[in-house]
């Protein structure tokens, strides 16, 4: 089988809007092991979509497709079963390593069958039996507390972007892990080491160390600039490295809000063909006098090296600072500082282990489709954070959750007029998340606007090649 029998067969399967993002919310829901437990839901769905192209988790590949896939050799059946044509493209080459390590503890068994390393992405493969149903998780789902090179928690830089999708088989369940490669130099060849501290809460202590080797990334420089003075943003295409079956791109931002996102969703050469861009690894990040620096390696789709040209439509979500507000006052109004939205506060009530607050929205469109009526209530469950106000200071913004007992970011959404945008949140104050010994007068309420507006497409970027 040759590329392009594998290109023509890809080009070909039909992409189902619908379809295409129940399984992007899906996966989101299922597969994110280290999320923190904020979501900006639109913005996150819109991210994903240009993250997954056509080729993950979709579970809609056609017949054209799985008669070219019926051609891969034995190892390409994993890649098969997970729609990773990137790890089949690899496996036609030659380019993917066999595992056979395997290790059992406290009854479960996982052993992991393949791993390659192509671009800016790490695929691991494995198979765990079916002893983990015995675990805390229902029936046919499948959670690892992993880390990888020794590293601790979530500030283990190989889980930022991580993702994992299972397959039940015959005595248990496949899975692939894809991570990004998190350094700014790559290591041709390198031992990388992997600690599962338990599956399903079943504790264990699985130790692998498993090669992943690079093939030597040929480069092609371009150093070219655009600015976006009505956003504060300038972004810079550096350059793009090829490897076997993927190419990556390297981007500069340079930006006045830190917290400001700034993605490539897609490219397009001068024959039309579009390139797909995967999740951004951020390989340097500055503050200096014009503002923050970043710079970012993401995976795209192999360049063809015969084009001249290649226009990139850049995005642009907007980070709102949180507003305020201590609620020692029943009615009380809040705006945005950078998006023309507000919160007005109608009336609080405290009420056997409840606390209901009353609100409308202001500022958005007096016509709302069902689509933005729906994620507007599903972000209002995430937005409100109650926070002890001894502690407000203490909350880590990198991950924005209270120190236990002393915050509440989780609240059911009643819905009471669509049209006045007016709704109310219901908090458990004896629930899992709680405030000890919860004083209105001691309760700060933050609120962020930033996931209620969807990302904005900025001005097309045309660079030349050559």
């Amino acid at each position: 089988m040759d590329k392009k029998e594998i290109k023509g067969a890809v080009e070909q399967i039909p992409v189902p809007k619908d379809k295409v993002f129940n399984a992007i919310n899906k996966g989101l829901n299922k597969n994110n092991e280290h999320k923190k437990p904020r979501k900006k839901a639109l913005t996150a769905a819109v991210a994903a979509a240009a993250i997954l192209g056509i080729t993950v988790t979709s579970g809609f590949v056609n017949s054209d497709m799985n008669k070219v896939l019926a051609k891969a050799p034995l190892i390409g059946g994993i890649f098969q079963e997970f729609n990773d044509t990137t790890g089949l493209n690899l496996a036609q080459q030659n380019a993917v390593t066999q595992l056979n390590q395997s290790m059992t503890r406290n009854g479960v068994t996982i052993k992991l069958t393949s791993a390659y390393f192509d671009g800016n992405v790490v695929s691991v493969t494995g198979f765990v039996d079916d002893e983990v149903e015995k675990g805390h998780n229902e029936k046919g789902e499948v959670s690892f507390d992993v880390n990888f090179e020794h590293n601790q928690g979530d500030h283990d830089p190989w889980l930022n972007g991580k993702s994992t999708d299972i397959k039940k088989v015959d005595n248990g369940y496949n899975f692939q892990w894809k991570m990004n490669y998190p350094y700014k130099t790559f290591k041709e060849d390198s031992t990388l080491p992997i600690t599962i501290h338990n599956i399903n809460g079943i504790q264990g202590e699985w130790n692998f160390e498993i090669p992943i080797r690079q093939a030597e990334n040929s480069t092609l420089a371009i150093n070219q600039e655009q600015e976006y003075q009505g956003e504060d943003v300038n972004v810079r295409i550096k350059k793009i490295l090829t490897s076997k079956a993927s190419s990556s791109l390297i981007y500069e931002t340079f930006q006045k809000y830190k917290d400001d996102e700034i993605h490539i969703t897609k490219a397009m050469d001068e024959e039309g063909k579009v390139y797909r861009f995967g999740n951004g690894t951020t390989i340097e990040e500055s503050k200096q006098r014009d503002g923050y620096h970043k710079t970012i390696r993401t995976e795209m789709t192999k360049l063809n090296s015969k084009i001249d040209s290649l226009t990139f439509y850049p995005q642009i979500s907007v980070a709102d600072p949180k507003a305020e507000q201590l609620l020692d006052k029943r009615t009380f109004a809040l705006k945005s500082k950078r998006l023309d939205l507000g919160l007005q506060v109608n009336d609080i009530k405290q009420k056997d282990g409840k606390l209901v607050i009353d609100y409308h929205l202001t500022g958005f469109p007096k016509e709302l489709s069902k689509d933005k009526l729906e994620m507007i209530e599903n972000n209002l469950q995430y937005e409100f954070l109650l926070v002890d106000k001894e502690y407000i200071g203490k909350i880590n913004p990198e991950n924005p959750v209270p120190p236990k007992n002393h915050g509440i970011f989780l609240n059911k959404v009643k819905t009471i007029n669509k049209k006045t945008m007016h709704f109310q949140s219901t908090f458990d104050l004896n629930g899992e998340y709680k405030i000890k010994n919860f004083k209105l007068e001691n309760t700060i309420m933050q609120f962020d606007f930033s996931s209620f507006v969807p990302a904005k497409d900025l001005k097309p970027m045309a660079v030349n090649l050559r």
